[in-house]
């Protein structure tokens, strides 16, 4: 199979309603590096299509317009510090799903960002 370099087999494609808002989380919660936006040709600043990667995932990503309306999700993120992202997320605009808390498998969260989508913040225990 032939696969651009930077993505996977599998990429969520996230249709939201603030795809800048989006992208701004992402980098300031995740650093996000942007590796492509295509604004619509419309001149509304609408985003046709972007693409961000978080480590080695690439997220798709567009503002929605009909007929597709808003696809958002729940997206499960390893981090190195899940205390810190939990807190940049916050300070950025999420709302709280899940308090940080210690479980088997980590340190570990829940926000929902000003798009709609979730966030699963997990930090691996030492």
């Amino acid at each position: 199979m032939n696969i651009p370099k930077t993505h996977q087999a599998v990429m969520p494609y996230l249709m939201l309603n603030g795809a800048q808002k989006f992208t701004d989380f992402i980098q300031t919660v995740f650093n996000a590096e942007i590796t492509h936006q295509h604004p619509r040709d419309d001149q509304t600043g609408l985003l046709r299509h972007g693409e961000a990667q978080i480590s080695a995932s690439t997220i798709m990503y567009c503002d929605a317009i009909e007929p597709w309306g808003t696809a958002t999700s729940n997206l499960f993120i390893y981090v190195d510090n899940a205390d810190e992202s939990f807190h940049k997320a916050i300070d950025a605009g999420a709302a709280i799903v899940m308090e940080l808390s210690d479980q088997d498998y980590g340190r570990t969260c829940g926000v929902k960002d000003t798009t709609g989508n979730v966030w699963w913040i997990t930090s691996v225990k030492s």
